[in-house]
């Protein structure tokens, strides 16, 4: 006798539980948009990497090695007198090698890559005279770079995020649609950074063929320099929740 009102009761309590929501984070009646868009940025470069490199080749391993670290020596003391700190200052490699090949076979050629830091922008083509003059028979770069780069960047978030708002009332309009909220918000990461300075590389170059093709002619002004703009480009995907208007 008692089964019968409880059997009744489950169709009760099952009409009373709220309805799964949308896994997409829309409510009833509501209707999903997605939007992808980008936003771009500008910023003058603070910052500029330049690597720098010695080539010194002697009749034994010893004398290759004192040879490079004099004229090593000598580059990094232009660098100092420039303002460039020891902080700022990076070996980026090392070699020592038997040359087994060509006219200075037999012989020992040693290299030594340093990468520098410059945050006087108006002294880095004086730099790049400058470590020449010194004996740097390798160079790379600059790397030009904005130290602050979520800073930099932020105009760009917001572009994108404008600009797909933007899109969404367009559509929306069209569609007889108003946005009543954001639902989610997906970073699409960064484009367009400044391009990483080509690898230097000095096994199978001789130090005369390498000097030749690599250093700049030095000059009494330095070497002419722009750094120009770094231009960002963020992408963003934003859902909207749209309601009829």
């Amino acid at each position: 006798m008692r089964i019968l009102p409880l059997l009744l009761a489950v169709p009760l309590l099952a009409s009373c539980q709220a309805t799964n929501p949308d896994p997409r984070g829309v409510e009833k009646g509501e209707t999903l948009l997605t939007i992808a868009a980008t936003g771009r940025a500008e910023a003058r470069p603070d910052e500029a990497r330049l690597r720098m490199g010695v080539v010194s080749v002697g009749p034994s391993a010893s004398e290759a090695s004192r040879l490079n670290r004099e004229k090593m020596a000598k580059v990094t003391a232009a660098l100092t007198r420039l303002g460039v700190k020891p902080d700022d200052l990076q070996t980026q490699q090392l070699t020592l090698e038997r040359i087994e090949y060509g006219r200075e076979r037999g012989q020992y050629r040693a290299s030594n890559v340093l990468e520098a830091r410059l945050t006087a922008m108006n002294r880095v083509g004086e730099a790049v005279t400058a470590v020449t003059e010194a004996g740097a028979n390798l160079l790379g770069g600059p790397d030009l770079r904005v130290s602050d780069r979520e800073a930099a960047n932020r105009s760009a978030y917001a572009n994108a995020f404008k600009a797909a708002r933007s899109r969404a009332e367009a559509y929306g309009e069209a569609a007889g649609l108003k946005i009543v909220r954001v639902v989610n918000i997906v970073d699409g990461g960064e484009y367009g950074g400044p391009v990483p300075p080509p690898y230097l590389r000095t096994q199978g170059m001789d130090a005369n063929a390498v000097a030749q093709v690599s250093a700049p002619p030095p000059t009494e002004q330095g070497a002419p320099f722009n750094p120009g703009l770094n231009r960002t480009e963020v992408r963003v995907r934003v859902d909207f929740a749209l309601e009829p208007a």
